[in-house]
């Protein structure tokens, strides 16, 4: 992890596990959840809105009135907003995404589920991710959701990363292993 995201983690975690918290006590968890996707989106899909976030550059006065129109027009739900105000007033706003990530992170902890990051040679088919799923499930006992991409230098096998464990049987890994046991042989 750089140390940025380090940095980003330690910023975000308070403010996620105290949104969690008084979400779990409203019990709209799975409404915050929603809430703070939309803010995702928005983030994810306005290049201004991004840049309004991470500047340094305007006063935190503007960025809290920026911040209330948009809150406004947004129909933002009033523990997401009030969040939101929060971490505006105390000159946060650029850790919202890693927030919001680490919010979704306690949320599917708390419905004893997790994702994995699957990297393929080539796209997996739905029954492939089905009975990929199906056993990481049985290998570590939570509710697994993919999230898969393709990487043709792997040239066949696939990657998969749940948490802090890393599964490696791409084509690219073993050849490289055989590479370096073939330099060692005289």
């Amino acid at each position: 992890m750089s140390a940025t995201q380090s940095v980003l983690s330690q910023i975000a975690q308070p403010y996620a596990a105290a949104l969690f918290d008084l979400a779990s006590e409203a019990k709209a968890v799975e409404e915050i959840e929603k809430s703070l996707d939309a803010v995702s989106a928005l983030i994810d899909s306005s290049d201004d809105f991004s840049r309004f976030l991470a500047s340094p550059t305007l006063s935190a006065d503007a960025k809290r009135s920026a911040l209330e129109a948009v809150l406004a027009k947004a129909k933002t739900p009033e523990l997401v907003a009030n969040t939101l105000r929060l971490v505006a007033k105390n000159g946060r706003l650029f850790a919202v995404p890693s927030i919001i990530k680490a919010y979704k992170a306690k949320a599917a902890e708390a419905r004893n589920e997790v994702s994995a990051e699957v990297v393929s040679a080539a796209p997996l088919s739905a029954g492939q991710q089905k009975e990929l799923a199906k056993v990481l499930k049985d290998k570590i006992g939570k509710t697994v959701f993919l999230n898969t991409r393709v990487d043709e230098s792997l040239i066949g096998g696939l990657t998969v990363k749940v948490g802090s464990r890393m599964i490696d049987t791409s084509l690219k890994t073993k050849l490289s292993a055989m590479k370096i046991a073939m330099k060692g042989v005289s």
